[in-house]
Parts: structure tokens; C-alpha cells; sequence
């Protein structure tokens, strides 16, 4: 039998050649856009140049410059490859033939960390069990994705989003290929989790993006996660400030100095804005308005949902909070007065009113110490009723599923249990890679977990049926993935109806 050759496919820019892995053709670091490098810093992407001859594409191209994060020391990733030079995909095919579902993903990271080449994020298991075209995507994070330029939206040209435009530049890309690649461009399901989800809440409000994707999976993230012009444009004062440098001179600047002032920036934005430092911005061009209100009024019209969270999903961020452990009654008031949960003309009362709903709703079933009521409510605040209140509001307009995930990681003495990003690896199959198993566990229960959770998503994007009723506010059907999956009603709901005209 003769040697196969290596698979290869022709780009709009020209022909790449990539690896055939098992019974799958894998292209890695393919350019989706051109690179955002000097004068392309803080511009929207461009094009990307033809070339001559093949592009070897058996290897991954490096992550947008980044410090790390939790998230990625958690998984055992300390440090990646990384360059401006960051916007290409990867993608796992059985074929390059025939018209498959196209998975697009969005990694996570705050918008500061990530790539979409994580081992964690290898798409081969997908892409065989469902017979699939699976995409990864890198884009550009932090200041160098989501600083706003004030002299460019003062002039009325694009001046913020640049890393939510590097996903709509991709997700074009793929449309533009998927039939090149053995994929449907009229059946892409777009899916990622925290700040991916975040993303694609912020998408299902751009208008630049309708039309290039049909499904949207959103893992612990929603459309919350966007800040008022004038947000972005403190941050951008900010960081002005911690560079050291006007704004025509921020381009020079060398990227190890753009990551030191952004990580300033950071350090000191709670005080400034409410949010994340560096997320979309409703800039009034790529996010016209606020992306909730545009899915609300139908703007995203035929985009059906899957969105969840999982069950203890500030627990990831606890870790770290180390007077969270001896927190007492007085304590878990002054934190929720400083942090409400939602507009009162008293704070205090409002605490201790949330306070009592969720020591009354838990009692007998979870614990309801100060430190674990806190623990409940942010993740609530945070991620589970933004989730909520995006599928509530597209309901109206395409079917809409809903799921909860609270499978325990062992890892800890238990200190994490269903934290957030623990899905990760069920969802990807990759449940071996990296330190994965000591995280969410080994055995037959935690792989069962994960052949359900990607037959899901899978059947999902084929067909826009997870395989349990859909969402909507009379029943509220969830399907919960744990050590006991089933379809619940409502679940912790007199936590959810305390958030109700609040968030």
C-alpha cells in the first residue's frame, strides 16, 4: 500500500497543505486575516496576503500576547507561544468532501488569556463523534484587542472591538471555506465558554455578524459582559496613563510594555468602571447598543440557543480569596454592600433580604455558611442569570435550550466542585490531556459524562435539538450533566426570582 499524501485544500489566499491524524485531515495555523501589526495595530483585520506555492499548515499558529491566567495554570498550561502575528484557526475534518455541521470555537480567558490551540481545546474527539467540522480561533486579547481609540471613534471610523471583530473575520472565513473542508456554510454552530460566550452574546448584537452562524452554544457566559462607551473610554485614559504615552504614540509602543499597562490597568479598574477592564464596548458601530436589548428586539431573529453554567462557579475564583474562608455574617453584609445585588436606596437591607432567600431556599440541601452564600450568589450574579436573561429574551424569537453542569472535581479535597470551566474537557473529549483527569476525575461515570455532554452539543449543531425540551419561562426545562444527568424544572429558582427586576 503506497504512502497517502498529505491533505491539502486551496484558501482564497492560497493552497495549505496539512497532516492526516487517525481518520482525520487537520490543518493547523491557518491565517484568517492578515497580521495586526504596526500601522494594523488597533484596527479592524484585514485581509490576509496571498503566497506562492503551499503554506505548511501542520502547526499552530502562536496565541495574542497574554500574561496567563488562572483558568489555563488550573489545566496545567503555564506558558504558550505567543505574537501580534496571532490571528489563524485550526481545524479537524473527516473529509474534504460532503456538506458536515461546522463547530466554531470561542476559548476563554477573561479576554486577556487563552488560544484556541490549547490541548485542552484539541477538536479530533468532536469531529469523529459527530462527523464534523470543528474550528478553533485565535484573536487578540486585552489592550490589543479591546482598547478603545478615542481619536478614531471621535472621527467616526472604527475605534473598539477589534478582538470581536477578529471572530466575525473568522467566522466569514469559515463560511467563505466550509465546503472546501467537507462543512455546511449554512449550518455553523458557533460555541465557547466564559469569555467566548461572552463574545457570542456580544455577536448575537452585531450586526456584522448575522447571517454567519445559525447556533450559538454558550458555556458560563452570556450577554451581560459589555461595557458603555464611556467605560471604554475611562479604560482608555487609564491606560494612557500606565503607558506613559499620548495615544499617537501607543502603536510603538513594544508589546512587552502594552501587557505591563494593561496589567495595571487592571489592577486598578474596579475602582473606575463595574465589569471586566477589557471587554466589548457598545461603540455605537460594531455593537450599536447594548447587546441584551438588540436580541430582545429580535435583532438576532432564527439563532437558536444552548446557554448554561455550572453549579459552583465562583469557587474557581475563590481559591485565591483567602479571607473568604473566615468570612462571618458581618462580613458577607459589607462584601454584598459592596458589591449589591442590584440598585436599592438601602444596600444593607437588600443584603440581608438576599441573604435570607438563599439561606431559606438551600437549607437542608446545600450548605449555607456566609462563605458558601457568597459563593451561590456571585455565581448567580455573574453567570447564571445573565444566562437566564439571554434565553428568556431570544426565546421570543428561535427555540432556546438550557443546561446545568454540576459535576464535582475531586481535585483539592473537593474545594472546587463544580467550578467554573470544569466542562471543558468533557465537552472536548479531552478529558487525559494535561492535568484534566486529577481535575474532574478518572473512571467510567466521568467518561459517560462526556460522551453525553458531546452528543449534545453535537446533535445540537446538526439539527437544533439537544434532546430535551426546549427553554421558556412557564416551565424553565434544564438538563443537568453530573454524577446524576436528568431533566429539572426551574432549578434553584427562588434564587433565580430574587434576581428578578435586579439584574
Amino acid at each position: 500500500m503506497g504512502i497517502m499524501s498529505a491533505p491539502r485544500f486551496e484558501t482564497r489566499s492560497g493552497h495549505v497543505e496539512g497532516a492526516r491524524e487517525g481518520p482525520l485531515l487537520v490543518f493547523r495555523g491557518v491565517p484568517f486575516a492578515a497580521p495586526p501589526v504596526g500601522a494594523l495595530r488597533w484596527e479592524p483585520p484585514q485581509r490576509e496576503a496571498t503566497w506562492a506555492g503551499v503554506r505548511d499548515a501542520r502547526s499552530a499558529g502562536p496565541a495574542a500576547p497574554q500574561r496567563g491566567s488562572i483558568v489555563m495554570r488550573m489545566v496545567g498550561i503555564e506558558s504558550i507561544a505567543q505574537d501580534e502575528d496571532c490571528l489563524t484557526l485550526q481545524i479537524w475534518t473527516p473529509a474534504l468532501s460532503g456538506r458536515r455541521p461546522v463547530l466554531v470555537w470561542l476559548h476563554g480567558g477573561a479576554f486577556t488569556s487563552g488560544s484556541g490551540s490549547l490541548p485542552l481545546f484539541d477538536g479530533s474527539v468532536l469531529a469523529r463523534r459527530g462527523d464534523a467540522v470543528v474550528v478553533t480561533v485565535n484573536y487578540r486579547l486585552g489592550a490589543l484587542g479591546f482598547l478603545a481609540q478615542a481619536h478614531a471613534l471621535e472621527a467616526g471610523a472604527i475605534g473598539a472591538n477589534f478582538g470581536l471583530l477578529d471572530q466575525i473575520a473568522a467566522l466569514a472565513w469559515v463560511r467563505e471555506h466550509a465546503e472546501r473542508v467537507g462543512g455546511d456554510p449554512d449550518n455553523v454552530t458557533v460555541f465557547g465558554e466564559s469569555a467566548g460566550a461572552m463574545s457570542i452574546g456580544a455577536l448575537l448584537g452585531a450586526p456584522a455578524a448575522r447571517g454567519l452562524f445559525r447556533r450559538a452554544i454558550l458555556q458560563s457566559g452570556a450577554a451581560h459582559n459589555v461595557s458603555p462607551l464611556a467605560s471604554g473610554l475611562r479604560i482608555a485614559e487609564l491606560f494612557r496613563d500606565a503607558a506613559g504615552a499620548p495615544a499617537d504614540a501607543l502603536r510603538a509602543l513594544a508589546v512587552d510594555a502594552v501587557l505591563e499597562a494593561q496589567q495595571r490597568v487592571v489592577d486598578q479598574s474596579w475602582r473606575h468602571v463595574d465589569g471586566l477592564a477589557f471587554q466589548p464596548i457598545a461603540d455605537g458601530a460594531v455593537l450599536p447598543r447594548a447587546p441584551l436589548g438588540a436580541v430582545a428586539a429580535g435583532e438576532a431573529h432564527g439563532v437558536e440557543l444552548l446557554a448554561g453554567t455550572n453549579l459552583d462557579e465562583w469557587r474557581l475564583f475563590a481559591v485565591p480569596d483567602a479571607k473568604l474562608r473566615s468570612m462571618d455574617e458581618a462580613g458577607l453584609v459589607r462584601r454584598l454592600v459592596r458589591v449589591p445585588p442590584g440598585p436599592s436606596a438601602d444596600p444593607e437591607a437588600l443584603a440581608r433580604e438576599a441573604i435570607a432567600v438563599y439561606r431559606d431556599a438551600r437549607a437542608g440541601a446545600l450548605p449555607v455558611d456566609p462563605p458558601s452564600l457568597w459563593l451561590a450568589m456571585q455565581a448567580d450574579r455573574v453567570f447564571r442569570v445573565p444566562a437566564i436573561r439571554l434565553l428568556e429574551r431570544q426565546a421570543r424569537h428561535a427555540r432556546v435550550f438550557a443546561y446545568l453542569f454540576d459535576w464535582a472535581s475531586p481535585a483539592l479535597g473537593g474545594l472546587l466542585g463544580s467550578c467554573h470551566g470544569l466542562e471543558l474537557p468533557f465537552v472536548f473529549g479531552t478529558l487525559d490531556h494535561a492535568r484534566a483527569a486529577d481535575l474532574v476525575g478518572r473512571g467510567e461515570a466521568a467518561q459517560r459524562l462526556a460522551r453525553d455532554m458531546q452528543d449534545a452539543w453535537l446533535a445540537f449543531a446538526r439539527s437544533g435539538d439537544p434532546g430535551w425540551p426546549a427553554y421558556d419561562e412557564a416551565k424553565r426545562a434544564t438538563r443537568r450533566f453530573g454524577a446524576q444527568p436528568g431533566l429539572d424544572f426551574d432549578p434553584m429558582g427562588a434564587e433565580r426570582a430574587f434576581w428578578d427586576g435586579r439584574l
